[in-house]
C-alpha cells in the first residue's frame, strides 16, 4: 500500500456553472473529491489528503493535509465559484504545501481538476513539470469540459513530469459517465501508483530558492485555513454545550422561607 500526501487541486472559476456535467461541473468535481479521499485513505490509513481552491483572487488552501474527511469538507463549504483559473500558481502552492508535510517519508502527489481553458504557455508548464519531476512530485490531471479536453500542453506536460509511470492525464468527455466513475477506473486510483519510487533530495526548489509570492500565498492560505478551523471548532463546542438548567425564582424563595 503506497504512502502518500495528495494535495487535490479544485477548479472553482466560473466556467464551474456549467452544467453539462450532472449536476454542475462544480459539483460533479466534489463528489469525485471525496471518492478520492476515501481511495488515499483507505488504501493507507497513514496517507493523508489536502485540497486547494485555484481560481479567484489567487490559489486558497482549503485544507491542509490531513486523514479527517469532516476538514476536507469544511474547506469545500466556503468555496467559492469566481474568477478565472490559475493552474501553475496553483500547482506550485500545492508543491509547497507537499514540501511541509510531517511525515517525510509519505510520497507526494497533485492531482487537479481542470474545467476551464488553460491560459499558460506550453514553456511554462514544460518548465514547472520539470521543476516537479526534480523534486519527486507525481501530478495527475483530470480534465473535463471541452476547454481543456485534448490540450495538446497538458499531454506535453505529464510526458515531462512522468516518472517510471507515476503521472497521468485523464480526460472525461461530456456523456452518460459520471466523472468520478471515470477517474474510479483510471490509472489515477489504479495500482501503478504504487510503481513510483522517491530519489534525491525532498528539499523543493524553484530554481535559487521558492518564490516569495509563493510563500506568502502559502501562509496567508494557511492562516485562513487555520481560521477557518477555530471557527468550525468554536461552533461545534457551542453546539455540544450543555445550556444551564434554568432556576424557578419563585420556588426558590418559598424555599428559604
Amino acid at each position: 500500500m503506497v504512502l502518500e500526501a495528495t494535495m487535490i487541486v479544485i477548479d472553482n472559476s466560473e466556467h464551474m456553472r456549467n452544467g453539462d456535467y450532472f449536476p454542475t461541473r462544480f459539483e460533479a468535481q466534489l463528489e469525485t473529491v471525496d471518492f478520492i479521499f476515501h481511495a488515499k485513505t483507505d488504501s493507507n490509513p497513514e496517507s493523508t489528503v489536502g485540497l486547494l481552491a485555484m481560481a479567484g483572487q489567487g490559489p486558497q488552501v482549503l485544507s491542509t493535509l490531513t486523514n479527517d474527511l469532516g476538514k476536507i469538507r469544511a474547506g469545500i463549504h466556503e468555496t467559492k465559484i469566481h474568477g478565472t483559473s490559475q493552474l501553475t500558481t496553483g500547482i506550485q502552492v500545492a508543491a509547497l504545501v507537499l514540501k511541509h508535510r510531517e511525515n517525510k517519508s509519505q510520497q507526494q502527489r497533485i492531482i487537479v481538476f481542470i474545467g476551464s481553458p488553460v491560459n499558460n504557455t506550453q514553456r511554462e508548464l514544460e518548465k514547472l513539470a520539470k521543476r516537479m519531476k526534480k523534486n519527486n512530485i507525481a501530478v495527475d490531471f483530470i480534465c473535463f469540459g471541452e476547454e481543456s479536453l485534448d490540450d495538446p500542453k497538458l499531454a506535453k506536460f505529464i510526458s515531462t513530469v512522468n516518472n517510471h509511470d507515476n503521472s497521468h492525464i485523464v480526460s472525461v468527455p461530456v456523456g452518460p459517465t459520471l466523472l468520478y466513475d471515470a477517474v474510479k477506473t483510471s490509472p489515477i486510483i489504479s495500482d501503478n501508483a504504487n510503481n513510483y519510487t522517491m530519489d534525491g533530495d525532498d528539499f523543493l526548489n524553484f530554481g535559487d530558492g521558492a518564490d516569495p509570492e509563493l510563500e506568502l500565498a502559502l501562509r496567508l492560505s494557511l492562516e485562513d485555513e487555520r481560521a477557518r478551523q477555530e471557527r468550525a471548532a468554536a461552533l461545534a463546542a457551542a453546539k455540544n454545550s450543555t445550556p444551564l438548567e434554568k432556576v424557578d425564582e419563585e420556588s426558590s424563595t418559598k424555599d428559604k422561607k
